[in-house]
C-alpha cells in the first residue's frame, strides 16, 4: 500500500511540508511547558488561577482558610456594596443579562447614555463613550486614531494594552525612560520632523510601581512639541484627588490638560468595561469609526448599573477616599519602619516589592501565602526577566492591624529568600 502523503505535501515538487497544526507543536507553548518545568523544580505547586470564594475584599477565604488579601483591586470596597449589587439586580430585572447586540444597531439601552454623561460630568469633559473591557479601549483607540505617518510615545513601564495598540496601529513606537522628561524632550526635539500626529500615552498611576505620572511634566512635554496627551487612568480615578477624580484634580490642572481621558470600570467602580471620556469630536470619531466598539456588544446592564451607582456612591461619600489615602500612607510608612524598600508613591494604592528572579519571587508568594497573605506574584512577560516583583494593591476595606501582622513576616521572609537565578 503506498503510504499517505503528510497534509502540505506536493508530491509533484518532490518535496513535503508536514503540516504542524497543534499549538503544542508551537514553540512559546514549549517554552511555557520548560518554564513550568523550571517552577515545579524551584517553588513547586503554582496558585496562578485558583477560585476563591466570596468577595475580593480585603479578606478572601481560599481552600476554606481565611487570607489577607493585597492582591484584588477593590480600592474603595464598592464591590459587593449593597446598593451597587440591587442596581445591577433591577438592570437584570429589567434588560435581561445581556444587550444582546452592538450599540449600533439594537444594543443601546438608556443606561448606556446616563452612565457616559456621568462619566462625562465628573471628569469635566464633554462627552465620553464606554467599551467592554479596559484593555480593548487603549488597544481600539490607539490604534484606530494613528496610522504610520505617526507615532506613539510612551514610557517603557506602560501596560501591556498601551504597548499593543501602538503595535497595531503601525506608527512609530518611541519609548524613554519613565519620569526621564528630560531625556523624552531631547528624544523629541530630535526625532519629531519624522512623524506627522504624536500621541504620548501615559498612565496616572502606573500599574506595575504605582508611580504617580507627573502630569504638569507631560503637559509642557505635550505643547512643546505639539502632541495630543491621553491618560490611561484605570488605577488613578477613584483613588486619587481630593474627590476621586484622578489625576487632573490631584495635579490641580483643568481636565482639558489632557485630550484623551481612558479609565476602567472594574477597580474602583465595581463593575467591569472601559471608557474613554474627552471633547465632542473625539467621542463621536470612536463612537461611528471605531472598530473596537462598533463591532462589540454593548456593556451589559448589571456592569452599566453597577459603574453609574458606584460613581454616585463616590460622589456621595468622598470619605471613602480620604480613609484610602490615609491606608496608603500607613502601609508605605509601616513599611520603611520594617526596612523594607517598596516602589509606589505614599499617595498611590499600589506598592511594589521588587525581587528580581521570576521563581525567588513565586516562592516569596508560597511562603506568605502559608503565613495567611495572599500576594501574588509578578512575573515575565508581564515585567521583565530580572523584574519580577509581589505588587501590594491597598484598598479602604484593609486595617492596620493587617499592616501590622503583615511586614515583619514580609521582611523575615525576604531575608531567608534562596538566591534563586544568580
Amino acid at each position: 500500500m503506498k503510504k499517505a502523503e503528510p497534509h502540505g505535501a506536493d508530491p509533484a515538487l518532490g518535496v513535503t511540508h508536514p503540516r504542524r497544526n497543534s499549538v503544542t507543536d508551537f514553540a512559546p507553548y514549549q517554552n511555557l511547558q520548560r518554564r513550568f518545568a523550571d517552577i515545579d523544580k524551584h517553588v513547586g505547586e503554582m496558585t496562578f488561577f485558583e477560585p476563591r470564594d466570596g468577595i475580593n475584599g480585603s479578606v478572601i477565604t481560599w481552600r476554606g482558610q481565611p487570607l489577607v488579601n493585597y492582591s484584588g483591586y477593590n480600592y474603595l470596597g464598592l464591590c459587593g456594596n449593597p446598593e451597587i449589587s440591587q442596581a445591577a439586580k433591577n438592570a437584570i430585572d429589567k434588560y435581561g443579562t445581556s444587550v444582546s447586540a452592538s450599540r449600533i444597531v439594537s444594543g443601546q439601552i438608556d443606561l448606556h447614555g446616563y452612565l457616559e454623561r456621568e462619566i462625562a460630568d465628573f471628569l469635566g469633559t464633554e462627552d465620553a463613550i464606554t467599551f467592554v473591557s479596559g484593555y480593548l479601549t487603549n488597544v481600539t483607540v490607539i490604534s484606530h486614531l494613528l496610522s504610520k505617518a505617526d507615532a506613539v510615545i510612551f514610557d517603557r513601564d506602560s501596560h501591556n494594552s498601551i504597548m499593543t495598540g501602538a503595535r497595531l496601529s503601525g506608527a512609530k513606537m518611541i519609548t524613554y525612560a519613565g519620569g526621564d522628561w528630560d531625556g523624552l524632550d531631547q528624544i523629541l526635539t530630535a526625532r519629531r520632523d519624522s512623524f506627522r500626529r504624536g500621541l504620548l500615552v501615559c498612565e496616572g498611576v502606573y500599574s506595575m510601581d504605582g508611580n504617580i505620572v507627573d502630569l504638569k511634566r507631560a503637559a509642557e512635554i505635550k505643547e512643546k512639541h505639539n502632541l495630543i496627551l491621553m491618560v490611561d487612568e484605570a488605577h488613578s480615578v477613584g483613588t486619587i484627588g481630593a474627590t476621586g477624580r484622578g489625576i487632573c484634580e490631584w495635579s490641580r490642572l483643568p481636565p482639558s490638560t489632557v485630550d484623551i481621558h481612558m479609565g476602567t470600570l472594574s477597580k474602583a467602580l465595581a463593575s467591569a468595561g472601559g471608557y474613554v471620556a474627552g471633547d465632542r469630536g473625539l467621542i463621536e470619531y470612536l463612537r461611528y469609526l471605531a472598530p473596537g466598539f462598533i463591532f462589540s456588544v454593548g456593556l451589559s446592564p448589571a456592569d452599566t448599573a453597577a459603574a453609574l451607582t458606584a460613581l454616585k456612591v463616590l460622589r456621595r461619600e468622598p470619605s471613602r477616599l480620604a480613609e484610602l489615602r490615609e491606608r496608603a500612607r500607613l502601609f508605605h510608612a509601616l513599611a520603611r519602619e520594617a526596612g523594607l524598600v517598596f516602589r509606589g508613591d505614599d499617595g498611590s494604592p499600589i506598592a511594589s516589592l521588587i525581587v528580581g528572579d521570576g521563581n525567588a519571587c513565586m516562592l516569596l508568594s508560597q511562603r506568605l501565602l502559608a503565613e495567611g497573605i495572599y500576594v501574588q506574584p509578578i512575573v515575565y512577560p508581564a515585567v521583565g526577566l530580572k523584574s519580577a516583583r509581589l505588587r501590594f494593591f491597598i484598598t479602604r476595606d484593609h486595617t492596620e492591624e493587617q499592616f501590622r501582622a503583615t511586614m515583619p513576616v514580609l521582611a523575615r521572609e525576604l531575608k531567608l529568600l534562596p538566591a534563586l537565578g544568580q
